[in-house]
C-alpha cells in the first residue's frame, strides 16, 4: 500500500468513521485476503491469513471449520490495519462483499448441514461426469465445475444424493452465513453450470436436459431446485445480518445492516482488478492456480476441452483457459532455498527469497538452458492428466545453473496455459494487450516478462497487480453502493473506467524476439516430454 500523508490520514479516518467504504474479503487457495476501500477506490487497509487445503481419501478439501476461523482471522487482522493507521475501530462499512476460488462442490441438506466434505476445484475425479456432459450439452464442461462434481456423485450412486437440498460454491457458502441469502453471482455461477448470456441465468434448456438425464434415478428434487439464485454485479444480495456480523467479528464490535454485493469467484474479481470486463479485453491471474479470461466478441466456432465458457461479474460471454497448476511447485521451490539460507545462518524473509529468486532468473538462457519442468502438483485437464507428479528433468548438455533452474520454473508455470492460449489464437481469438495480477508478479518485471514471452503478446501489471482479488471484490461492493445511490444506468465498465482507473498507472512490457523464442524452444520440449509426465504418474 502507497505512504499516506497527515491530510490522507485524516480523510480516510474520517471516511471509516462514516461508513464510506467498501470491504472485499476473497478465500483464495492459500491465503484469505481482505481490502478496505474509501471513496477515492484505493486500499485503505489490509488483512490476511494463510490456510491450506488437505488431500482426503484422494480428494482436495477444505474443513468449513477453517472456512470460519480463517474468515475471522482475516477479518481481525484488517480491523487491526485499521487501528494501527489511523486509531479508530472498525465498527461499520459502506457496503461489502465475498469471492473465493471458484468451482467445486457444496451440498448441503434442508437443515444446512453439509453432506460431504467440500470437493474444491482442484478435484479431477470427475473425468467420466465432465465428458458425458460435455456430450450432452455440446459444451466443455471442466471437471472442476459444480454440475461435473454433482452428476460424478450421480454416476458413483452416492449416498447423500437423496438427502440432497442445495449446492453452492465456497463464496456462495461464505455470503450465505453472513446475509442467510442463498444467491451467486453470475461469473461464480458459471462455474457451476452454463450461463445463458442472453438472459444471465442458467441456460434453460440446459438444465432441462440434465433433468432428463438422471429422471431415472427418481430424485426428490430437480436442478432448478438445488441450485442458488444468480444475480449480475450491482444488484442487491441481503444485507449483512447479526449473526453474520458475529461470524466476521467475534468481538461484536461489527455493526450489522451493510448492503452485500452478489458474491463471486476469484476469475471475476480479477476482470474486475484488471478493468478488463469490457468486450475485447482480457487478463491472466497466476497464483496456485492459473487462468487467462477474454471477453468475446463473438462466440466461438467450435467447443474445444482447452477452454472453458464463462462470464464476467456481468454476464457477458468469456473464453477462460483454467490450469489447475500454477506457483505451488514453484513456492515449494522458493521455500527450499530458504531453507538453504537458514541452514547457512542467514536469516532473510521469505518476500526477499522469492525476489532474489525471480529476479536471477533473468540472467538465464532465454530457453532456460535446456532444462525442463512440470508444475503438476495436482491433474491438470489441459494436458490429460488426473493426477500430477512434479518433476525437473535435464539432459547431460543441459546448461545446469540457478538462472537457468529458476527461470525453467518460472516457465513451467505457465506451459499447460500455453496449451490452452494456442487453443484460442487458432479460434483468432487474440487481445491486443494483457493485463496480469496475482502473486506470481509481485517481483516487478519478472513474471511479466515471462509472460509476455509466453503468449507472444504485451502484459501490463497495476500497482495492486499482488493483491488485486479483494480489491477487486471491493469495488464490486463499491459499484453496489453507487447502484443504490441512483446510477443504475451505468454499466460495471463505465463505472470502473469513470471512478477507477480514469488516472491510473499500468507498466506495459512487450518481450523481444529472442525471449519469445526462448520460450517456444522449452515449450517445444514441454510439449515432448509429458509423455514422462504421463509415464511417472502411472509407476510413482
Amino acid at each position: 500500500m502507497p505512504h499516506l500523508n497527515d491530510d490522507d490520514v485524516s480523510q480516510s479516518r474520517k471516511a471509516i468513521v462514516a461508513g464510506e467504504t467498501a470491504l472485499g474479503i476473497e478465500l483464495g487457495s492459500t491465503r484469505i485476503k481482505a481490502a478496505l476501500i474509501g471513496p477515492t477506490s484505493m486500499p485503505l487497509a489490509t488483512g490476511s491469513h494463510s490456510w491450506t487445503n488437505q488431500l482426503v481419501d484422494r480428494l482436495w478439501t477444505y474443513d468449513l471449520d477453517s472456512v470460519t476461523e480463517g474468515v475471522q482471522r482475516c477479518y481481525a487482522d484488517l480491523a487491526r490495519d485499521v487501528y494501527d493507521r489511523y486509531d479508530v475501530p472498525l465498527t461499520s462499512v459502506g457496503a461489502m462483499g465475498c469471492s473465493a476460488m471458484m468451482h467445486g462442490y457444496l451440498a448441503f441438506d434442508a437443515a444446512g448441514e453439509l453432506l460431504v466434505p467440500f470437493r474444491t476445484w482442484r478435484n479431477t475425479n470427475t473425468d467420466a461426469a465432465s465428458r458425458a456432459l460435455t456430450d450432452l450439452f455440446g459444451q466443455n464442461i471442466p471437471h472442476r465445475w459444480s454440475v461435473a462434481h454433482l452428476y460424478q456423485a450421480i454416476l458413483d450412486d452416492e449416498e447423500h444424493l437423496s438427502r440432497l437440498a442445495h449446492i453452492t460454491t465456497l463464496a456462495g457458502y461464505v455470503h450465505w452465513r453472513l446475509t442467510g441469502q442463498q444467491v451467486v453471482g453470475v461469473g461464480d455461477a458459471s462455474g457451476m453450470f452454463p450461463i445463458d448470456s442472453t438472459t444471465g441465468q442458467f441456460d434453460e434448456t440446459l438444465v432441462a436436459r440434465f433433468d432428463e438425464l438422471i429422471a431415472d434415478r427418481r430424485y426428490p428434487w430437480r436442478l432448478s431446485q438445488i441450485v442458488p439464485t444468480v444475480l449480475s454485479a450491482g444488484q442487491d444480495a441481503g444485507t449483512l445480518t447479526a449473526s453474520g456480523a458475529l461470524l466476521l467479528d467475534p468481538s461484536g464490535a461489527l455493526e450489522p445492516g451493510a448492503p452485500l454485493c452478489p458474491p463471486e469467484g476469484d476469475a471475476g474479481t480479477g476482470m474486475v482488478a484488471t478493468n478488463t470486463v469490457d468486450v475485447g479485453t482480457g487478463n491472466v491471474s497466476a497464483g496456485t492456480s492459473i487462468f487467462a479470461m477474454v471477453v468475446l466478441e463473438r462466440p466461438l466456432r467450435g467447443m474445444h476441452r482447452e477452454v472453458d465458457l464463462v462470464t464476467t461479474p456481468s454476464g457477458d460471454l468469456v473464453a477462460m483457459v483454467h490450469c489447475n497448476n500454477g506457483t505451488g511447485d514453484l513456492d515449494a521451490w522458493v521455500a527450499v532455498f530458504g531453507e538453504f539460507a537458514t541452514a547457512l545462518g542467514v536469516e532473510v524473509d521469505s518476500g526477499r527469497v522469492f525476489q532474489l529468486l525471480y529476479t536471477a532468473a533473468m540472467s538465464g538462457d532465454p530457453d532456460g538452458g535446456g532444462l525442463l519442468a512440470y508444475n503438476y502438483l495436482s491433474g491438470e485437464p489441459i494436458a490429460s492428466l488426473e493426477e500430477g507428479r512434479p518433476l525437473v528433468v535435464r539432459s547431460p548438455g543441459s546448461r545446469f545453473t540457478l538462472a537457468n533452474f529458476v527461470r525453467t520454473h518460472l516457465y513451467a508455470t505457465l506451459g499447460a496455459l500455453r496449451m490452452g492460449m494456442d487453443v484460442l489464437r487458432a479460434e483468432d481469438v487474440r487481445p491486443r494487450n494483457l493485463y496480469a495480477h496475482g502473486g506470481f508478479f509481485t517481483t516487478a518485471g519478472v513474471g511479466q516478462r515471462v509472460l509476455a514471452a509466453a503468449l507472444d503478446t504485451p502484459v501490463s501489471v497495476g500497482e495492486s497487480a499482488g493483491e488485486g482479488g479483494p480489491w477487486g471484490m471491493a469495488l464490486l461492493a463499491a459499484y453496489l453502493r453507487e447502484q443504490r445511490d441512483g446510477r443504475d444506468h451505468e454499466t460495471l465498465g463505465e463505472y470502473l473506467a469513470r471512478k477507477v482507473f480514469h488516472g491510473g498507472s499500468f507498466e506495459t512490457i512487450t518481450a523481444d524476439a529472442s525471449e519469445v523464442e526462448g520460450f517456444d524452444s522449452f515449450m517445444d520440449r514441454y510439449s515432448r516430454g509429458l509423455e514422462v509426465e504421463r509415464r511417472a504418474v502411472e509407476l510413482l
